[in-house]
């Protein structure tokens, strides 16, 4: 790697960092959170780590606790997973633009694109005298690096400490909730802050609890393409 690359790649960290910072706050514990859950059924750091490194997927992370430790159901892991990471569907298909003309690194993006580098990149433009490429990287592997670090401090803590861990994993819910405030201080998001919190409720009131991640998402897709067509009109 030549000395031009290397200092484009360091303005892009640099750059990248201050926009993560909230997503390092919040990974940090969620990651501890994590990793001591994974400690009280019985894996070790190693584990957690690399469940952490490999899988990826906060909010499904969660849930396979109770699937790593229940008798093994592939059809109900599949469809488990399908529902709680179907948003990511939606979170790629919001990112073709972004992610236009990165070569190779477009699966490094893919894989690491979790709801906070979606909420840090499609909201963030990189600054002009940034490469667009390194920049998007940077905030994608530094808020990897967060949780894989947050997954090892948990799992060193678990160790040591004993404690009841009841209601600890709401940690998840309260991040997401902290991030979508964030959102909303932009007078531009606000309409489909809205849009969202409307065809969850109704998801919520037609489809219950279990089942309305799906449903939700997929209205939430055609109210957003209906208002960007006549917006277009």
């Amino acid at each position: 790697m030549d000395s031009k690359k290397i200092v484009e790649i360091k303005k892009a960290f640099r750059s990248a960092f201050p926009h993560t910072i909230p997503v390092f706050t919040g990974f940090i514990v969620l990651g501890i959170a994590y990793g001591i859950l994974m400690h009280t059924k019985g894996y070790g750091v190693l584990w957690s780590v690399l469940m952490s490194a490999l899988a990826f997927c906060g909010s499904m992370q969660f849930v396979a606790i109770t699937l790593l430790t229940t008798a093994f159901n592939p059809v109900q892991a599949f469809l488990l997973s399908l529902m709680v990471n179907a948003r990511h569907l939606f979170y790629g298909i919001a990112m073709l633009d972004k992610y236009k003309g990165m070569g190779k690194s477009r699966f490094f993006l893919i894989y690491l694109l979790c709801d906070e580098t979606f909420s840090i990149s499609s909201i963030i433009k990189p600054p002009e005298q940034v490469n667009k490429k390194y920049f998007y990287l940077a905030v994608s592997f530094l808020d990897y690096f967060y949780w894989v670090l947050g997954t090892f401090i948990g799992g060193m803590v678990g160790q040591l400490l004993f404690f009841n861990t009841k209601g600890i994993d709401f940690v998840l819910t309260a991040l997401i909730v902290v991030l979508f405030i964030e959102q909303l201080k932009f007078q531009e998001n606000r309409l489909s802050g809205i849009v969202g919190i409307g065809c969850t409720i109704i998801g919520l009131l037609i489809f219950k609890a279990d089942n309305l991640v799906i449903p939700s998402m997929i209205m939430i897709l055609i109210v957003l393409l209906v208002w960007r067509k006549l917006k277009c009109i």
